[in-house]
């Protein structure tokens, strides 16, 4: 790992009219709109689904760190988040993400050692403990037959 402080660069650029471009050195580029909600297209990624998937991916990758360090054996993971956006009395703003989290292990034995990396997880992720919004895990241990 690197040394903290982790800075994280991003451009945006758009015309009037157009799909916004988001780039970052190093990876490829990815279109963004205005969701159905605030009359955009909904064909597009927007803010409101790339914070909400942000969430999502967080999760998983916290979920592998932690499951390597406790030598969990884990087979997949699956992770739905849905984000509620709505207005509060300091305008709109997501206030809050249900985590819907399954993971599918192949010994029964190791359950409740899965069932607490997930907790252990949800806890841990540096997006969600940088959301002013609460988070609220559902999680799942399925095993493999």
């Amino acid at each position: 790992m690197h040394q903290f402080p982790h800075h994280y660069s991003v451009s945006a650029t758009a015309g009037t009219d157009t799909l916004v471009t988001l780039s970052a050195a190093g990876v490829e580029s990815i279109s963004s709109a205005p969701p159905a909600e605030f009359d955009g297209p909904g064909d597009q990624w927007s803010p409101e689904s790339l914070l909400v998937a942000a969430v999502a991916d967080c999760f998983i990758l916290s979920f592998r760190a932690i499951a390597r360090a406790s030598r969990l054996d884990w087979q997949t993971l699956s992770c739905d988040v849905d984000g509620a956006l709505d207005r509060t009395d300091g305008g709109l703003r997501f206030t809050g993400f249900t985590v819907k989290a399954s993971v599918t292990i192949a010994n029964e034995d190791d359950r409740d050692k899965a069932e607490k990396l997930m907790q252990k997880a949800e806890k841990t992720c540096l997006i969600t403990n940088s959301l002013i919004a609460d988070s609220h895990l559902e999680a799942e241990v399925q095993v493999s037959s």
